[in-house]
């Protein structure tokens, strides 16, 4: 898989000033333990998914998307971004399930790792949508480092739940830091597929990488009609996981 020329020309200058930094706080979140704001978007989506649980005789399946930028859905409506998208989807078949958006602008793998626990110990988690690495990859992190942390998240995952389902969103990065860079860090999210036993998502951006009209104008985050198309990226490997488990239980 391959992102587009025009996607790359667009990125490189700019991807590490917009995505390299963490959304100024507008004070609509909520602080988890450690210090870091909590998006609004979270808190949407956790008391539109109380309506599943209300009166309910078992606890809905809770489906946390840990991310940056893209899961926030910087520059769109929080309604608009991929996984609201996956919660109306799921809605759809009646299923009781919650998905959790626990996107934050400018998010590491490191503040991945940080954060994990808090989201952990608030909600029963029982499939980890793991989208972390891109801004890792542009600020030129080492490959070792960010395999470590995203391995580490996957840990205290299942130490939390031996049995959560683990989806890793595969991403890719313009070559601006180097071939040998960048062929490594695509390695990252197969790599950690083989050696977790997780789900793979190929290329989260699939299809919208490089497609103007899918994109904003920075060039870097899904329009809404892109969102729509890395929902179904995202539903491709996450519905069989899901029927898996209401088949299960």
């Amino acid at each position: 898989m391959k992102i587009g020329k025009l996607y790359l020309l667009a990125c490189i200058p700019v991807l590490c000033l917009a995505c390299g930094s963490r959304d100024t706080d507008t004070g609509t979140g909520t602080t988890a333990p450690d210090g870091n704001n909590v998006s609004s978007a979270v808190r949407q989506n956790d008391s539109q998914g109380a309506e599943h649980t209300e009166n309910a005789e078992k606890p809905a399946t809770i489906v946390l998307f840990l991310g940056n930028s893209l899961s926030a859905g910087a520059g769109v409506d929080p309604a608009s971004a991929f996984p609201a998208l996956i919660q109306h989807r799921m809605d759809s078949l009646d299923w009781d399930v919650r998905a959790i958006n626990a996107g934050l602008s400018g998010e590491t793998s490191a503040g991945g790792l940080r954060r994990i626990d808090w989201y952990l110990q608030q909600y029963p988690v029982r499939i980890l949508v793991l989208e972390l690495g891109g801004n890792d990859g542009l600020r030129g992190i080492p490959v070792e480092v960010t395999q470590s942390n995203l391995q580490a998240i996957i840990e205290k995952a299942r130490t939390a739940n031996p049995n959560m389902e683990i989806i890793l969103a595969g991403m890719q990065i313009p070559p601006n830091l180097g071939q040998d860079y960048t062929r490594a860090f695509q390695k990252i999210y197969p790599t950690l597929t083989s050696m977790e036993n997780t789900h793979l998502i190929p290329f989260l951006l699939e299809g919208v990488g490089g497609v103007d009209s899918l994109m904003q104008m920075d060039g870097i985050h899904p329009n809404e009609s892109g969102h729509r198309i890395v929902a179904e990226n995202v539903w491709s490997v996450l519905y069989p996981v899901m029927e898996a488990l209401h088949s299960r239980e």
